[in-house]
């Protein structure tokens, strides 16, 4: 990748006069040797994938270890039959959050965003608008590239993996690729997708990967919920003109620091955190 920070990429594609997805399908392709349009035909193999994993959700399965499994439908008949505390848009996301996580852990196919135990966040902002027609397929492919432009970045700068640098790594990477495809949605300009990003990361800085037994079920489904309403919250932010005093490459700087510096026991080992709790420990000697 010929850009090595989230600015670089904002400048450039201010430089060129061309939207943040274009400067990221632009190195992309300058890399690959792909065509724009064999790697947008491949964008769109991935947009597929996402709303397959959706559509193809089991209300009625549960994983193998028992410990996940239909809550996606418990949640969207909740918010069919009652007026949601954070209203109908969030409650669509969080649904389809967590969907798409249950459907990793129930091992169907799933677009791993930046990882799969991450799956559900990105997922989660863009289909709703889909859903309703606000949005149309290529607009969503757009807003892909952005999402993979600022994961790269952060791969590259830090890292995605929990066992590296923990949840933060994870639902904090995909939460800022949702952020700033969210304000490459609403006609943000390359610093507010930036922006968004960089607020997204900071708002989940230091959070652990504690998986109880080791799995990618407990509380990893649910945070990908937090992980969607930050993103449309600081996308929000980032839109409305509000500025970052820490610029959102520093942010990524410090999120590896943060990451380097947990125990192991914080880092998707099963050893800590919610895994270590008395309550995790009679649940699985009871599976």
């Amino acid at each position: 990748m010929a850009f090595k920070t989230l600015k670089e990429i904002a400048d450039y594609a201010c430089m060129e006069r061309i939207p943040f997805w274009n400067a990221v399908l632009d190195d992309d392709c300058s890399e690959s040797g792909m065509s724009h349009e064999s790697a947008i035909k491949k964008m769109e193999h991935v947009w597929t994938a996402m709303l397959d994993a959706v559509q193809n959700y089991n209300p009625d399965e549960v994983s193998a270890s028992g410990l996940s499994g239909t809550d996606g439908e418990r949640f969207s008949l909740y918010a069919s039959r009652h007026e949601t505390l954070c209203g109908s848009a969030v409650a669509e996301m969080i649904e389809i959050a967590i969907k798409t996580a249950e459907a990793n852990a129930c091992m169907h196919r799933i677009v791993a965003c930046p990882t799969a135990g991450s799956c559900g966040v990105v997922p989660s902002v863009l289909i709703p608008p889909f859903r309703r027609g606000t949005i149309t397929e290529t607009d969503c492919i757009h807003a892909l590239f952005t999402a993979a432009g600022i994961g790269k970045i952060i791969a590259m700068n830090a890292s995605i993996s929990g066992a590296e640098c923990g949840c933060q790594a994870e639902i904090g990477t995909a939460s800022a690729m949702a952020s700033g495809a969210l304000a490459e949605l609403k006609g943000g300009s390359p610093s507010q997708i930036v922006t968004a990003a960089g607020f997204a990361l900071q708002n989940l800085l230091g959070l652990v990967c504690d998986p109880v037994g080791g799995l990618v079920e407990i509380p990893c489904i649910k945070r990908n919920v937090i992980g969607c309403v930050n993103a449309a919250s600081c996308a929000d932010m980032a839109l409305a003109g509000i500025c970052a005093k820490i610029p959102a490459d520093e942010t990524v700087c410090a999120m590896a620091a943060v990451g380097h510096a947990m125990s192991s026991d914080l880092r998707e080992t099963g050893q800590g955190g919610l895994a270590a709790t008395p309550s995790v420990r009679i649940l699985m000697h009871c599976q």
